[in-house]
């Protein structure tokens, strides 16, 4: 029991990477944000949540029997540099343009990787869902910011 909550745990810390390499939030403060925006508090709430629901999702698929996953391995390394350098690319070098176009290559990448994991475990598929969900509204919100902060 303890391997497999170490396991868990090193499918989980990665995630949390960029957050601390790029802790200062207060760029979003200074930008004008439209008014679907969810309060800034949320934010961290919803990730810590997904980073969850993802590694639950990494661990189910290291646990099956499938005996290749190579294009799984190759979908989340790409989904995994998308997102960390979103943090990095929005609130180290306050670049809205390039936050949209990593938002939407996040986005594009997590649906790869959903279809894969599907292809190799349906049921650590389903805890990608509210990944891509959020990602969608994460890309909405992503392209708000950029038309209105030109």
């Amino acid at each position: 029991m303890i391997k497999k909550i170490l396991k868990f745990i090193v499918i989980l810390l990665p995630w949390f990477l960029s957050g601390l390499i790029c802790n200062d939030y207060s760029y979003f403060d200074t930008i004008n944000t439209p008014s679907f925006t969810i309060p800034k508090f949320l934010f961290g709430i919803v990730w810590t949540i997904l980073y969850i629901l993802i590694a639950i999702s990494i661990y189910k698929v290291s646990e099956s029997n499938y005996y290749d996953l190579k294009d799984y391995k190759k979908n989340l390394l790409y989904n995994y540099i998308f997102n960390q350098l979103y943090t990095i690319i929005f609130f180290c070098f306050k670049n809205n343009f390039l936050a949209f176009v990593d938002v939407l290559l996040t986005l594009l990448s997590s649906l790869f990787l959903y279809y894969e994991t599907k292809s190799i475990n349906n049921k650590a598929s389903k805890f990608l869902l509210p990944y891509v969900f959020f990602l969608i509204y994460a890309f909405i919100l992503s392209t708000s910011i950029y038309f209105i902060n030109l």
